[in-house]
């Protein structure tokens, strides 16, 4: 006799919600690779963030759809292909499809060797923006996940207070729960500016949201 499971009525709820939900439908439609390009795209229209000209860094950017954003973001014509007006540098420990006019590094930039390429690429330049959409791998037990969580958005407050221009932007995703406040507190330590956006495109049901900071107070020399 089979027994329907939690885990698969669960899957199927969220295939069902996933097939139907309409930033998935218009992802499909303007080719972007994920709904995620929406969270971004709404987060930047609100402030104002991305300028021609920019140099924007894109940390955990697989599969690929906040690099896509960006390169037509940064496109005169807002395409995703020919003239850019900017630069784009990706970087990801998976894989990323190839999106035209993006550098892509693949490797953790917590090992110096692949931090080290990210610089060169960066060519002596400051960043504009960064922006981070890396999330770890949850494994469920609360403790564990807050710790992972809050490691990738230090990273990327680390990353940002030495490789960011002094009125540039980081955009980063966080979760609320366990370890929230103190990112919150983090953030405002680091920057002048501090606003906390849940997007749209992100979820009812998710606890996910960005938290973006903008000019910072203090640089490594």
């Amino acid at each position: 006799m089979k027994i329907k499971t939690k885990s698969k009525k669960v899957n199927r709820a969220w295939l069902n919600d996933h097939v139907n939900d309409p930033y998935v439908k218009l992802a499909k439609k303007e080719g972007y690779r994920a709904r995620a390009a929406y969270k971004l795209k709404e987060i930047d229209e609100s402030l104002g963030l991305i300028k021609p000209g920019h140099l924007v860094v894109d940390l955990g950017s697989a599969p690929g759809a906040w690099s896509q954003y960006l390169r037509r973001k940064l496109s005169p014509g807002g395409a995703a292909a020919g003239e850019l007006n900017g630069t784009i540098l990706a970087l990801d420990i998976l894989p990323m499809e190839p999106v035209e006019g993006v550098v892509f590094i693949q490797g953790d930039f917590r090992e110096p060797e692949v931090l080290a390429r990210l610089e060169q690429a960066m060519a002596g330049r400051q960043a504009d923006v960064v922006v981070s959409d890396m999330a770890p791998n949850l494994s469920g037990i609360e403790s564990a996940d807050t710790a992972r969580i809050t490691d990738l958005v230090e990273l990327a407050v680390e990353f940002s207070i030495g490789h960011l221009k002094p009125e540039g932007a980081l955009v980063t995703k966080v979760f609320h729960g366990n370890g929230y406040s103190q990112l919150v507190k983090l953030f405002k330590e680091t920057f002048r500016i501090v606003k906390p956006l849940k997007p749209k495109a992100s979820r009812d049901k998710s606890s996910e949201t960005f938290l973006v900071g903008i000019g910072l107070k203090t640089r490594r020399v």
